[in-house]
């Protein structure tokens, strides 16, 4: 696995490794060894997958209150999609700041997101699916959402949202 780092304090992309032959191509999606090598603690406690049927459809920005506070991989196994997180930790050196990236069925690409960071996500094509590795189970009591155009991040979104849910669109802003 390739690690880029972000503009989020231990946040990467990660891109596969393919091992290529006259079959196809074999690569490693998860490590946790590795993932922890780059400050990456996740043991997988959970797998959800997250399916749009427009392009254009908004989800976010989501994360879960501590103590429930959920590390997560994110990928795209169909479609494309424009993945977004923002850094909502108080006292990190990358607080309110964001970072997105393409995630697509073909780069294979993933994004891992540590506790305390909100992500979001628009679809950039029709049919498109998210893949998550969740590090914590999820609990609706904490569940909490921010607003998707919040200022005080300045998310520069690819295009405009056509598809959300209310609780998105209605979401209060930032006032951590």
């Amino acid at each position: 696995m390739i690690f880029t780092e972000t503009a989020i304090a231990g946040l990467y992309v990660i891109d596969i490794e393919r091992l290529e032959d006259e079959r196809g191509f074999f690569a490693r999606t998860f490590c946790e060894a590795e993932m922890a090598a780059h400050g990456i603690a996740l043991h997988v406690t959970q797998c959800n997958i997250s399916w749009c049927r427009a392009r254009g459809t908004l989800r976010g920005l989501h994360y879960q209150a501590e103590p429930h506070a959920e590390p997560k991989v994110v990928r795209c196994t169909r479609g494309a999609l424009w993945d977004v997180a923002v850094d909502l930790r108080a006292g990190s050196e990358t607080y309110k700041h964001w970072t997105g990236a393409e995630l697509t069925a073909e780069n294979r690409r993933m994004l891992p997101l540590p506790r305390g960071v909100a992500h979001g996500f628009i679809t950039l094509v029709d049919d498109t699916e998210a893949f998550y590795e969740m590090g914590a189970p999820y609990v609706a009591a904490a569940a909490r959402t921010v607003r998707w155009n919040d200022p005080a991040f300045g998310i520069e979104w690819p295009l405009e949202p056509l598809v959300m849910a209310p609780r998105d669109r209605e979401a209060a802003l930032w006032h951590g």
